[in-house]
């Protein structure tokens, strides 16, 4: 078995296409799955059912030749996975969702979207498994944001041993454990920006008319309070100061590659852009980008990962 460091040499070609409860989901607007890091909700503590509920609405001449050659190993794999029909459930501004879709668009195999209503769940009642993201291929049920892209990549590529402590899953680790923690205190930061963000978590999601009215005010000032407490949890002094040192660390590790996979995204990348990408348009993500030097970086993942190739039901 050989083992590959970045997507460059493991990437489908383009011909195959190669906010969460309050108690368990992640900074932004996800319901964790069991299995994903408790830590990484945009909530994280426990909280009144109704405000829980509303939370949970809540990545070149040598190198000519050798991306030639991945092409053609890629037209190979394509016969080894093509699913009839794959489907995610999820939430819209969901984080872990976020990265299940940046893998998902980047490899370019289409998906149906079931937006999942958080205070009801009617979408995945005929799931044991009740937080999101779900994804099923052919009717097989994945869970864990983390989980689900291993097993997807493992059927693209049965030949890729991957190693447990290797710079990929270094980052991707950091992505669960670092990373995810520090968005929810930034994105409710304040009055205003609680309110800008459950004004996108409500707009995407699926609510009715009243839900969405009663889901951003009260969410909003759910979340601005439990904002305050992941701080503390989290030893945050400065919010804002520690999303531009994270932003830092991550175009540091890349150390001048385009991507951390080299010329191509690797796994690592497709997880800290699908996190960010929530956020990317919020006051926050706005402030991180002018504020630090992840903005090239940013934009060269949005052109590489590319439209979504996902289809709301």
């Amino acid at each position: 078995m050989r083992r590959v460091t970045g997507l460059a040499a493991r990437t489908i070609s383009s011909s195959v296409a190669v906010l969460p409860r309050l108690g368990h989901t992640t900074a932004m607007m996800t319901t964790i799955p069991s299995s994903e890091p408790p830590s990484p909700r945009f909530g994280g503590l426990p909280t009144p059912t109704f405000a829980g509920g509303v939370a949970g609405i809540v990545f070149f001449s040598a190198a000519a030749a050798s991306s030639l050659g991945q092409e053609v190993h890629a037209k190979d794999m394509s016969h080894k996975f093509n699913p009839k029909e794959v489907v995610l459930y999820q939430y819209e501004a969901c984080p872990f969702c976020n990265k299940v879709k940046a893998f998902l668009d980047f490899n370019k195999i289409p998906y149906k979207i079931v937006e999942v209503n958080p205070l009801f769940k009617k979408e995945i009642k005929w799931s044991d498994y009740k937080k999101v993201p779900i994804l099923t291929v052919d009717g097989e049920q994945l869970v864990d944001s983390s989980v689900i892209i291993d097993s997807l990549f493992q059927r693209m590529h049965p030949e890729i041993s991957k190693s447990e402590d290797d710079e990929e899953m270094k980052w991707r680790k950091w992505v669960d454990n670092h990373l995810v923690h520090i968005l929810s205190p930034n994105i409710y930061r304040s009055t205003s920006e609680a309110l800008e963000s459950f004004d996108y978590i409500t707009t995407h999601g699926n609510f009715g008319f009243t839900e969405r009215l009663v889901a951003k005010y009260a969410g909003a000032t759910a979340m601005y309070f439990v904002s305050k407490k992941l701080k503390k949890k989290y030893n945050i002094t400065d919010e804002r100061a520690a999303l531009y040192d994270a932003a830092e660390t991550w175009v540091d590790a890349l150390n001048g590659r385009p991507f951390l996979g080299g010329s191509r995204p690797n796994l690592a990348d497709l997880a800290v852009f699908g996190v960010l990408r929530p956020i990317r348009y919020l006051r926050s993500g706005k402030d991180m980008v002018d504020n630090t030097r992840i903005g090239e970086w940013y934009s060269r993942m949005e052109n590489t990962v590319g439209e979504p190739s996902g289809i709301k039901e």
